[in-house]
């Protein structure tokens, strides 16, 4: 910095890449402060606010939309659908071997639905698992009524 002349009336102070440093740091700090005091004096009027969730209005997103509501019931679920398949689905092999001649098939699948909703009930699966695992069942058990009766 300071290039004097000894023998010039005229001194230079600051030389041409000291003049840059300086604008830099000087820039620097300008906006080091602009920047902390937006952050901590500005209240920020316009801060992001979340969007409310919304589901469409089709048939899937109102049944996760009702699953969703019954999240508090989640133990009733599990013993309404233990109740039903133990009382109604469970003697339909039965029925369904003995008087229609329904092949074994139907056994196996009543016995894994039954297992299924066992297992997703006491390992903890969600409540749309549950459910919607229940409502499988009852599909399936009514299609196996259906085809073999009629």
């Amino acid at each position: 910095m300071l290039q004097g002349h000894d023998n010039m009336s005229t001194v230079t102070f600051f030389s041409f890449q000291d003049h840059l440093l300086i604008l830099r740091l000087i820039t620097y700090l300008y906006y080091k402060k602009s920047i902390m005091a937006t952050l901590i004096t500005v209240p920020a009027g316009w801060a992001l606010k979340s969007a409310p969730l919304t589901r469409k209005t089709n048939i899937y997103g109102k049944w996760l939309a009702f699953t969703d509501t019954q999240a508090e019931s989640k133990t009733l679920w599990y013993v309404v659908s233990m109740i039903v398949q133990g009382v109604l689905f469970l003697p339909i092999p039965a029925v369904l071997m003995y008087y229609f001649n329904a092949p074994g098939i139907v056994l196996a699948v009543t016995m894994i639905l039954f297992f299924a909703n066992i297992i997703a009930g006491m390992g903890g699966s969600g409540i749309q698992a549950l459910i919607t695992l229940f409502a499988l069942s009852i599909f399936v058990h009514l299609t196996m009524l259906l085809v073999f009766i009629l």
